[in-house]
């Protein structure tokens, strides 16, 4: 149930005359005199307002009485849609990982190049087992790299999609990604890649030096 109250305030002008001895003329003189009017209108539908999870909403027949159309641009009528946004409008990361077949073929070197520009800092290896993804992070300290591997472990378990993993001494980590079963890259290394993007290393790289 809906509860909608209306408050009406109305402040009347009175006239008020100055003293006879100035001259006899009369001026508006507001005075602060408050007159309240409520009206409650009370609408029920089953005792919930279901509007919708998210989206528009059709108007109301105290909305439409009201002629609020006239006011803005649109009409009364329009028909409403709730568009969902389908797979190819999400972002990478929020793709999930797929199971491939044995017999699909690997990414071309051209959809590859395309979907590069979806993930940062990764590039691409051409290698005799085929395309590989590649990404390297300068660290403060081997420790920061050891969090590194931790951070990346927790995002692949969830995708499934595991990459190869190296810490390289003293402060780098390096990651290769590719579908082994193809000999090549799919969709699933760029989604894993997505998701690797959005961890936060902001507290493992390097300080920045700042000078007085």
């Amino acid at each position: 149930m809906a509860i909608i109250t209306t408050t009406h305030l109305s402040f009347p002008l009175l006239l008020s005359p100055y003293p006879h001895h100035q001259q006899q003329q009369h001026y508006l003189k507001p005075i602060p005199t408050v007159s309240f009017r409520s009206s409650i209108r009370v609408r029920a539908q089953g005792g919930v307002d279901k509007l919708g999870d998210f989206g528009a909403r059709d108007p109301f027949p105290a909305e439409v009485a009201s002629g609020f159309a006239d006011k803005v641009l649109g009409n009364v009528d329009t028909e409403h849609k709730i568009l969902i946004p389908n797979i190819s409008a999400l972002s990478l990361s929020q793709q999930q990982c797929t199971p491939l077949s044995p017999f699909q073929s690997p990414m071309s070197a051209t959809d590859a190049q395309k979907l590069l520009k979806k993930v940062v800092g990764w590039r691409l290896l051409e290698e005799e087992g085929g395309l590989k993804l590649q990404c390297l992070w300068k660290l403060r300290d081997f420790k920061c790299g050891v969090e590194l591997i931790n951070r990346i472990y927790k995002v692949v378990e969830a995708a499934g999609h595991y990459p190869n993993i190296h810490l390289e001494a003293p402060n780098q980590v390096r990651a290769e990604i590719w579908t082994a079963a193809i000999g090549g890259l799919s969709m699933n290394d760029f989604i894993v890649a997505a998701k690797i993007d959005d961890i936060k290393t902001s507290d493992l790289v390097p300080r920045k030096r700042v000078w007085a």
